[in-house]
């Protein structure tokens, strides 16, 4: 904005996220993004317009209150924000775009959520209207966990509706950032997240460009995002979530706004989408920009989220649908495998090149085990296995050895994971109970620093980081890949 002569203002409740820049802006507020203080500041400022596009959910639930008070916001207007963001007009968007959603309700309460579950049937995620982060997210797999969630994890009514989506069962999520002057709209990327739909954006890994799917998939995914960012007359950046099962996909949310994926794509492409968006929210187009968001040939970019479970390592670093993630860091590589085996060590995990691998997967997991079984022995690993995964591996016509689950006595697998017998664990599980039973394996994992993954999505990421041998790595700054 500086750039193109304009004063600019920012306020900003998180000093981390600007102290080492607090100079980047002519004036920097340090107060919280709320209705008062934000209104305060513009009173006192006086501003020509204001951008609420770079700060996440919190902003845009101002967008009512600042145009109430004649405050013009710049870039997408404030009805195309609440067709994006309200359950039942968004729906009537994807009605009328023909595009398919995952089945969903909104219920105000427990009889209506008893009577939508067997409509949809289960898993089901529930989640309160307008969360931050995924909070209070949870996937229910029968009556009884949706009634404990209702009753005992929110507040449930009128005022307060509680969101209902079918869950999409091993389907792969892809977040695609648009970028749009109005009239030209751009593809900023398409990232592919590593573990499947279900858990939280955040926590997951992702590939810019994406490392499994199809030219043909990615350019269906391409052609919704248009009609949807057309539709919205978007100005600036919006983020779709699509998820892709069976060769269909659908659209799980739309946020007219910039997502956490920005400024990992930014690095990549070598350009700021941020600056790009602000620049068409004051009228110049992406035209007059030259902007063009093609990835540099020959790389792969892999976002990894950085947990806090080293810092608590009695929690259960289980993922699911709320975020636990506090950071992120790139691998960069010529291939996928590569680029995600340098995400790891940028992420401090430390993954084990050979050894004993433990594997003990949910019932709907076992049959990736045709595939992942052969692949992780001829890596170097043996397989050690409680007693339903060892069957069906045995089954296969692999060796494997047998170990007790923790409530089937000593010795059992905690106590192989304490005696460092076992160098990288795959372990999936869902339903409360099953979770509560499992979680000292993956504690265990955590304080010996054993990679742990519990999604067989990650599992199969692992042997492709596997078969890219560190001795042949190559290493380029983003400034070489830029060029």
């Amino acid at each position: 904005l500086q750039e193109e002569g304009y004063e600019s203002i920012m306020i900003n409740c998180n000093p981390e996220t600007v102290s080492t820049d607090y100079d980047t802006s002519n004036r920097l507020y340090f107060e919280p993004i709320t209705e008062e203080k934000v209104l305060d500041i513009i009173d006192l400022e006086k501003p020509e317009g204001v951008i609420i596009q770079f700060g996440g959910q919190t902003p845009l639930k101002l967008s009512e209150v600042l145009l109430s008070n004649n405050v013009r916001i710049l870039g997408t207007d404030v009805d195309a924000i609440d067709r994006s963001e309200d359950r039942e007009r968004f729906q009537s968007l994807a009605h009328q775009l023909n595009l398919k959603q995952p089945p969903n309700r909104t219920v105000k309460n427990l009889q209506e959520a008893i009577f939508a579950s067997a409509e949809i049937g289960f898993p089901l995620v529930v989640r309160p209207s307008y969360v931050l982060g995924g909070r209070a997210m949870e996937l229910v797999h029968n009556q009884i966990e949706l009634e404990k969630y209702l009753q005992e994890a929110v507040e449930v009514s009128d005022q307060k509706p509680i969101l209902l989506d079918g869950y999409l069962t091993d389907a792969i999520e892809v977040d695609v950032d648009v970028i749009s002057d109005g009239k030209d709209i751009e593809i900023g990327g398409i990232l592919q997240h590593i573990e499947q739909a279900g858990i939280h954006s955040g926590d997951s890994a992702c590939s810019l460009p994406p490392y499994s799917l199809s030219s043909e998939i990615q350019d269906k995914m391409i052609d919704q995002a248009k009609s949807i960012s057309k539709e919205l007359s978007v100005i600036g950046l919006m983020n779709i979530q699509f998820a892709i099962k069976d060769n269909e996909i659908y659209i799980i949310e739309v946020n007219p706004r910039a997502s956490r994926t920005v400024p990992f794509i930014s690095k990549a492409i070598g350009i700021s989408l941020a600056k790009v968006a602000s620049k068409t929210m004051i009228g110049k187009t992406l035209k007059e920009q030259n902007f063009s968001s093609k990835l540099p040939k020959g790389f792969s970019f892999v976002k990894e989220a950085v947990m806090p479970f080293d810092k608590f390592p009695h929690v259960d670093p289980i993922l699911g649908p709320e975020m636990k993630s506090t950071g992120e860091v790139m691998g960069i590589g010529p291939n996928f495998g590569e680029a995600y085996s340098k995400a790891q060590k940028g992420a401090n995990k430390i993954l084990r090149r050979s050894g004993v691998v433990f594997i003990s997967v949910k019932e709907s997991d076992k049959k990736y085990l045709d595939e992942f079984v052969p692949s992780i022995i001829e890596c170097g690993f043996e397989i050690v296995a409680t007693s339903g995964s060892a069957d069906y591996i045995e089954r296969l016509g692999y060796e494997v050895k047998r170990i007790n689950k923790v409530n089937e006595g000593r010795p059992h697998i905690v106590d192989s994971i304490l005696n460092n017998d076992i160098d990288l664990v795959i372990n999936t599980t869902e339903g409360t109970q099953s979770i509560k039973d499992s979680a000292s394996i993956r504690q265990s994992a955590l304080r010996n620093k054993i990679f742990c993954t519990t999604t067989m999505f990650g599992a199969s990421a692992v042997i492709d980081a596997l078969h890219s041998a560190e001795d042949n790595w190559t290493y380029n700054t983003l400034q070489e890949i830029n060029k």
